[in-house]
């Protein structure tokens, strides 16, 4: 059995394992979300949201498939920090944009580019505006023409990340920012291409900025080919880079790491906690558009921003009959996962 489980005083410990062999984080992300139910507990009108987050995966239930675990039952809080859930809307982004890249690339010729788009950093009460802001700029920037001519498809996050270098001008500041996928024709870097310098003067224009913004644009593509590699090779390669290229976009846009540091409840990062509590309420971090959005929408593919944070892959549906109920428990004495139950199904 690859997930599987040992003894700790006598309890059975949970051990989950991936298709890799790579044993997933259950522990780690609850040590987390406890953390940041602490920092949201220390903010009176959060008191309810650390509550939920206290909770957040408490009771695990699992079904056996394929000699693994596949989580079947749980409780989520939904909380727009909480480590536990940005980690499942992770996977279930990470695992939505692959099926969707595959689909697009087994029917269309296209090429994919990375493209991010910055502003400079702003205060915590600056933050909200600059978001709200930069998200109708996008609406502009993906409505001129040389963009419409030159991109088919696109993923696009917006992350934030809070400046923590005490040496920095910018220390305690926010760094909200687009990590953006663009799928465009085969023609495209011979044919309405366009330059990094056009995508800046493009981004700065929709931003409506006096100052210039560093915009960084990349092909996704594989190593240099080699006339000794065989066609498949060459498509492995590809797909391997690609693969990854679209996992590190796909990663869910706000960070655990960059919302709290250390393992103590401390005042800046309560302060932080407060500022991108506000500024992300009711916000969505990610968004599909052109015939990326047109395949999410075939697919039917649901929410992965706030949607079931239980059944994250295809494999979900296939649970029902599964002959063993795994059934853990997050114990306080520990800080870990403990099996109290294993259910055999007729």
């Amino acid at each position: 059995m690859e997930s599987s489980s040992y003894q700790d005083n006598g309890l059975e410990i949970l051990k989950d394992v991936d298709a890799n062999g790579k044993e997933r984080d259950w522990k780690g992300k609850k040590k987390r979300a406890r953390l940041m139910a602490k920092h949201h507990a220390a903010v009176e009108k959060l008191a309810k949201k650390a509550e939920r987050m206290y909770d957040c995966g408490n009771y695990l239930v699992f079904k056996m498939k394929d000699g693994r675990l596949k989580l079947y039952q749980a409780y989520f809080c939904k909380a727009r920090l909480c480590p536990m859930c940005n980690w499942r809307r992770s996977l279930k982004i990470a695992f939505q944009n692959k099926k969707i890249i595959q689909t697009v690339n087994d029917r269309e010729k296209v090429k994919w580019v990375f493209l991010t788009l910055t502003v400079r950093n702003v205060e915590g009460e600056e933050l909200k505006p600059t978001m709200d802001q930069m998200t109708k700029a996008w609406n502009r920037f993906a409505g001129y023409a040389k963009f419409k001519k030159s991109v088919r498809g696109y993923f696009r996050a917006m992350e934030v990340t809070r400046n923590w270098d005490k040496e920095s001008e910018w220390y305690g500041t926010y760094h909200p920012h687009f990590h953006v996928l663009l799928a465009v024709p085969t023609n495209y870097f011979s044919k309405n291409y366009i330059k990094q310098s056009e995508w800046t003067d493009m981004w700065q224009r929709a931003m409506q900025l006096d100052y210039t913004p560093i915009v960084h644009v990349a092909k996704v593509k594989p190593k240099a080919e080699s006339t000794n590699l065989v066609e498949v090779e060459q498509e492995l390669r590809k797909t391997i880079l690609e693969q990854n290229a679209i996992f590190e976009v796909s990663k869910y846009p706000v960070k655990d790491t960059d919302v709290i540091r250390g393992n103590e409840v401390t005042p800046e990062n309560i302060q932080t906690v407060k500022d991108l509590d506000k500024a992300l309420a009711y916000k969505r971090l990610i968004s599909y558009g052109g015939l990326l959005k047109e395949i999410h929408k075939e697919l039917q593919l649901s929410d992965a921003e706030d949607g079931d944070l239980i059944h994250i892959d295809e494999d979900s549906d296939e649970l029902a009959n599964g002959a063993l109920d795994v059934m853990a428990y997050w114990h306080v004495g520990l800080n870990n996962y403990v099996i109290s139950r294993r259910k055999t199904n007729d």
